[in-house]
């Protein structure tokens, strides 16, 4: 039964964009990607400065309205979601990064990003406005991301 030979990066866990592809052409295109996975690397270091520009600015305004140096419970819940925006974005530079690094997603990263994310929602809701369809399914994706994050870590 012959055995197919097969370059030593390919179809393995890590190797999604290898620059030693045979076909000049992919090895072009990965590089682009590569590129543009930089790119995206550096606008999301700027969306984060610029996110604790707004966390800075949203705090100074709060506390500077009367009544001066306190905060209003929907104030709080402002600062806290534009906390949780930052550390998202954060946390989905570190994704763009390990990318870059292993050129693998790294998935159980992602279901945590995605997770902290809903819970900004969910620390955000304006329960005056809420419908029962969106606590619902904001429930059902809860539940969702939950399990597979316990399956993914569960299985390492």
């Amino acid at each position: 039964m012959p055995t197919e030979k097969r370059s030593a990066n390919e179809h393995e866990p890590g190797h999604d964009l290898p620059l030693e592809h045979e076909d000049p052409t992919i090895r072009f295109l990965h590089r682009i990607i590569r590129y543009a996975v930089k790119i995206l690397a550096v606008l999301m270091v700027l969306v984060i400065v610029w996110g604790i520009g707004d966390v800075i600015y949203v705090l100074y305004q709060r506390l500077t309205q009367p009544p001066f140096l306190l905060l209003q419970i929907n104030d709080i819940l402002a600062t806290f979601g534009a906390f949780l925006a930052v550390l998202i974005a954060i946390e989905i530079f570190i994704n763009i990064s390990m990318y870059l690094s292993t050129n693998v997603i790294p998935v159980r990263l992602v279901i945590a990003t995605a997770l902290m994310a809903i819970a900004r929602k969910v620390i955000i809701f304006d329960f005056e406005r809420i419908t029962p369809p969106l606590v619902y399914g904001t429930a059902a994706v809860v539940l969702a991301l939950g399990i597979t994050y316990w399956l993914i870590t569960k299985r390492n």
